[in-house]
This record gives structure tokens, sequence and C-alpha cells, in this order.
């Protein structure tokens, strides 16, 4: 999304207006229970609201969605409020985490549905396995970790869109575990946002079906890496 754009959506009209309340309830429910660290209104806006929706051009007209560890809802939610075309499933391992995703679906009235269910169990459900135009994540894990997840949920001819800090090594490491999950990698965007804060969209398309033993499970997606050395080898 252009930086104009994002910024008239953050603070004007409905879409200013959802915004607002979203991240009241976040303020609110994070009394309770730890949802984000970044608490103040203005660093909340940019490193949280306006981050996700620089990927709001790698999801396409219409496209069903899913979101793994959603933990407060990014990049799911603020794309959903300047977005209704394209619905969600979130992902979230977390009850109380699940509880307030709901809680901001319901006030928000956005297109989506909460699942308290682990990426890797939701990868091998018939329900969802190969099922999604794009699967998304935010600070879940490393790349190779993450493409494990994700790639099972995406239909082939479907997207893979990462949210990644600076990803260059990451990149790097994961060539292998993306060509034996099916994904290609077709773009790696860089930009800073205001402040310098270095950040990477990281989009890969599903070329072939992944194969059926991934994902893995047991804590393999995160403890052994696909085609990565472990680490202090």
């Amino acid at each position: 999304m252009e930086k104009e754009r994002a910024e008239q959506a953050l603070a004007a009209g409905e879409s200013g207006e959802k915004f607002a309340v979203f991240y009241d309830m976040l303020v609110g429910w994070n009394k309770k229970f730890n949802i984000t660290r970044i608490l103040d209104r203005d660093d909340c806006y940019k490193k949280h609201f306006y981050d996700s929706l620089t990927g709001e051009g790698y999801f396409p007209q219409n496209a069903r969605c899913a979101e793994v560890g959603s933990g407060g809802g990014f990049p799911s939610i603020p794309l959903m409020i300047v977005r209704s075309d394209l619905h969600f499933d979130l992902f979230e391992s977390s009850q109380k985490k699940c509880a307030f995703l709901c809680a901001v679906v319901d006030k928000l009235k956005l297109p989506a549905a909460v699942h308290a269910v682990r990426a890797e169990d939701a990868g091998r459900d018939k329900a969802f396995r190969e099922r999604f135009d794009v699967c998304t994540a935010r600070a879940v894990a490393r790349l190779a970790t993450l493409a494990e997840y994700c790639a099972p949920l995406i239909r082939v001819g479907g997207r893979f869109v990462a949210y990644k800090a600076r990803a260059e090594e990451e990149i790097a490491e994961a060539g292998q575990a993306l060509r034996l999950l099916g994904l290609r990698q077709s773009a790696a965007e860089e930009f800073c946002l205001d402040g310098g804060e270095r950040r990477t969209l990281f989009v890969a398309e599903k070329v072939r079906t992944t194969p059926a033993e991934y994902p893995r499970g047991r804590g393999k997606e995160r403890s052994d890496p696909l085609g990565c050395k472990k680490r202090g080898n």
C-alpha cells in the first residue's frame, strides 16, 4: 500500500475509527495479559498498523487468507479494516489471544474466523490443507520454519507472504525448505519504517503440492528446520 494511502486509512473515515477502536482494545486487553509490548499510540500505529498495511498489494481481491500465529492480529486485522473483500482464518494456539481476537472481530464486524489450533495441526487438517489463496505471518519464526507451517495451507497457485525484519540470512538459509515445500520466491521487498527500522516483505508462490509428510509436527519445524544446519554445529 502506498504510504500516503496507508496514512489516510489510519487516520480518517470509517477505517480510521476502526483503527482507534482496535488500539483501545489492545491497550485494554493488555492489562489482563500480554498481547504486545508496543503500547505507545504513535509506535503502535507505525510499528503494528502501518507495517501490516505495507503488504496489502500482495493480497488479491476476494482472497481467502490464513494467518499463522495471529497473536494480536497483525497483519490480518489492519488488512481487513481497509480491505473488506478479504476473508481471514486466524490460527492461534493461545486461548487468551484467541479470546482477544474474537472480541476484535466481533466488535469491528470483520470477515474472519478464529481457530484455537496450532499451525502444524491446521496444515494436516483436510478442512484447511491447501485451501487458501494467501497464507501470511508476522514475527512468528525464522523463514524456513515459517514456510513449513504455512505452505501446507496454501493452494497451488496461491501465495506465501511473510513479514520480517532484516531477512537476508533467513532467505538464504530457507532456499531448500522452499523447494521441498513447493514454494518459489517471487519477491523480497525491503523498506524502512519512520525512524529507520528495517523491514522485509518476503513473498513466494505455491508452484506445486506440498508433500504429505509436511508439516512434520512434534516441534521439528523449529528444532530441525528443513535444509538448515543445526545452530552451534
